[in-house]
């Protein structure tokens, strides 16, 4: 069976990120906020939530961190398949992945916004023998 639940910022973040701390630069908000491009989510619906970076955001990076995961194993492995818009030429998106037993996160993921404007997906798995966040 899959154990697979979405994640679609439509009440809330959805209890697999951390409250979203103001300070962090992420909001919440849809086609319809009148916050500038980015009028639709990647289905195309206007008015379906998703989490862009504050345009105060010019030169710092932001950070989203999940809730704590359980170990995986060879019956569970973990993916994650999310949806991603870049606009900038410099900007980046990484995914990283921190165990409990490290005090750094560990990059399993990148890319970044030459011309992509555009929204796309990509899938990561994640094989951790202890709890760990992404």
């Amino acid at each position: 069976g899959s154990s697979c639940e979405k994640c679609d910022f439509e009440t809330d973040v959805c209890k697999y990120f951390h409250e979203l701390n103001l300070q962090s630069g992420w909001i919440r908000r849809n086609g319809r906020s009148g916050m500038g491009p980015l009028y639709s989510d990647h289905n195309g619906n206007d008015s379906a939530y998703f989490l862009s970076l504050s345009s105060e955001m010019k030169s710092s990076s932001a950070t989203l961190r999940t809730s704590v995961f359980l170990p995986t194993d060879e019956h569970h492995l973990c993916q994650i398949t999310f949806h991603y818009w870049i606009s900038h030429m410099s900007g980046t998106l990484m995914v990283g992945l921190q165990k409990h037993s490290e005090d750094t996160s560990t990059k399993i993921w990148q890319t970044s916004g030459e011309l992509q404007n555009q929204w796309k997906a990509s899938t990561v798995t994640i094989n951790s023998t202890e709890m760990y966040e992404v």
